[in-house]
Formats: C-alpha cells, sequence, structure tokens
C-alpha cells in the first residue's frame, strides 16, 4: 500500500469513529433547542422602530458546555448605526432538562453585561435578562421558515412593549 492510499485509509477510519461529547462528567447538556441555532444566520428586524440588518454565528464553546451566540446588527441606511451582543447559552440546571442559563453582553460595554434565566418551550427557548428599568424576555424560534427572535420589555409595573424583532435564515458561514 503507498503512502497516500494508507493515509486515506487512515483518514477515512478517523472520520468514521463517532466523536465523544467534550463534556465534563455530570455537567448538563446545552439543551437542544438552543443548539439548534448552531450556524450562521442573516436577516432583518426592528429595534425600537429602527430597521436593522443583522447577522448572527452560532457554536458551541467550552468543550460543548456552553453555546455562544454572536449577533452584528447595522441600521438600514445609516451604517454608522452599529451593534454587537455576544450571548452564552448553557444548561440551567442539572435537574431540570428544559432549563436554560445565559450571559449577556454587549456594544454598551461590562456596566450592561447580565444574566438570564429561562426555558425550553415549543418551537424554541425563552429567557429572559433583568436590567436596572425593565426585564428583557427574548423569544427564540425555530422553524420551516427560518429564525424568529423576538424581544419584548416590561417594565416595573408590568406593562409590555415590543422592544426588538428579528427574521432570519440560515447562511454560510464565512471562512
Amino acid at each position: 500500500m503507498s503512502i497516500p492510499r494508507f493515509l486515506l485509509a487512515l483518514t477515512s477510519l478517523a472520520l468514521a469513529v463517532p466523536v465523544a461529547s467534550a463534556l465534563e462528567p455530570g455537567v448538563p447538556p446545552v439543551p437542544a433547542a438552543v443548539s439548534a441555532l448552531a450556524g450562521c444566520w442573516k436577516g432583518e428586524g426592528v429595534v425600537m422602530g429602527k430597521k436593522v440588518s443583522i447577522n448572527l454565528a452560532a457554536h458551541a464553546v467550552a468543550l460543548d458546555a456552553m453555546f455562544a451566540i454572536d449577533s452584528d446588527s447595522t441600521a438600514i441606511g445609516d451604517p454608522s448605526d452599529r451593534y454587537a451582543a455576544h450571548l452564552l447559552f448553557g444548561a440551567g440546571s442539572a435537574k431540570d432538562a428544559k432549563a436554560v442559563s445565559g450571559f449577556w453582553s454587549d456594544s454598551f460595554g461590562g456596566t450592561f453585561a447580565t444574566t438570564g434565566t429561562g426555558s425550553v418551550q415549543p418551537g424554541g427557548f425563552d429567557i429572559s435578562y433583568q436590567y436596572p428599568d425593565s426585564l428583557f424576555i427574548n423569544r427564540w424560534r425555530l422553524d420551516q421558515a427560518g429564525l424568529r427572535w423576538d424581544i419584548t420589555a416590561r417594565d416595573a409595573q408590568g406593562k409590555e412593549a415590543p422592544f426588538a424583532a428579528y427574521r432570519l435564515t440560515r447562511t454560510s458561514c464565512p471562512g
């Protein structure tokens, strides 16, 4: 057998072996409703009445114990009006497979970073982040048409108002 054939055979054997989970023993997996978002997404939306274009890149991190989504958006018609967020998600509880935990950080800096809690819902998951003035409820839904990400702000009196609504479709990831 020649060296190239040997390397080809060795490579095909390596590809045939299933990859074991990288999770540490006892670490609950990221809920499937979250990890289903893996890949890249592109779309448009409205944030506080302003039309935006948006791109997401989503993937497992930290030995598969967490899931990251990087979001970049730009106001349509004003390329200088940009926003970016780095979201982390994980299991919310070892005892509740539907619980979701999260961390929100964005281009407003560290003073606006916060943790979130939520749960798996039909077609996706909800996660809420508490800020001083409002609770921001994020609803992620995946279906045949693509991804819907809606954010509702709830004030201290319980009044809700739409904050953001995005519609995205899968796209190839750069590079």
